[in-house]
């Protein structure tokens, strides 16, 4: 297993579409709030980010819809950690079913450390960085998924004749 969950819900009838199925955006709030998990977890908590005026920002994020998900599902949120520098992480938010091997979706993301005051990008504070540490030295070994880097495209259309 990648990690323990790092965010579990249960998927409420305001979230399903007329297919029954869970809104594309609700994924994209899943993840966010696993985001913020994350940030709890690594002492970007209320209290953290009142102490250093420090928060991570989403500079981008690729979802992948792998399984429908529906009404009632109790979603798990994995993470992983791909990689991390001085200012940055680079995710991979998995959502799983109890019971189900494979994800449901995937969501890669990296997230930039930024200092709230200006706003500008930040160093991580050393206690941060410390726990951005643990992660990635249990994490180190796991394999990068399939889908991270992925691009999406479709052959340029060229007109006949």
């Amino acid at each position: 297993m990648v990690s323990d969950p790092l965010y579990a819900t249960v998927v409420p009838p305001e979230w399903v579409d007329y297919n029954g199925h869970l809104r594309d955006a609700y994924y994209g709030l899943i993840c966010s709030y696993a985001t913020d998990a994350l940030m709890d977890q690594i002492g970007l908590d209320a209290a953290g980010r009142a102490r250093t005026d420090g928060s991570l920002f989403t500079l981008e994020s690729h979802i992948h819809y792998l399984h429908e998900v529906k009404l009632g599902a109790q979603v798990q949120v994995q993470l992983q950690l791909l990689g991390f520098d001085a200012k940055r992480l680079h995710i991979v938010l998995s959502l799983v079913l109890p019971g189900r091997a494979e994800p449901v979706a995937v969501c890669e993301q990296m997230l930039l450390h930024v200092d709230v005051r200006g706003p500008r990008s930040a160093v991580f504070p050393a206690d941060v960085r410390a726990q951005v540490q643990s992660i990635a030295a249990a994490q180190g070994t796991l394999p990068v998924p399939a889908l991270v880097g992925r691009v999406m495209r479709l052959p340029v259309a060229r007109p006949a004749g």
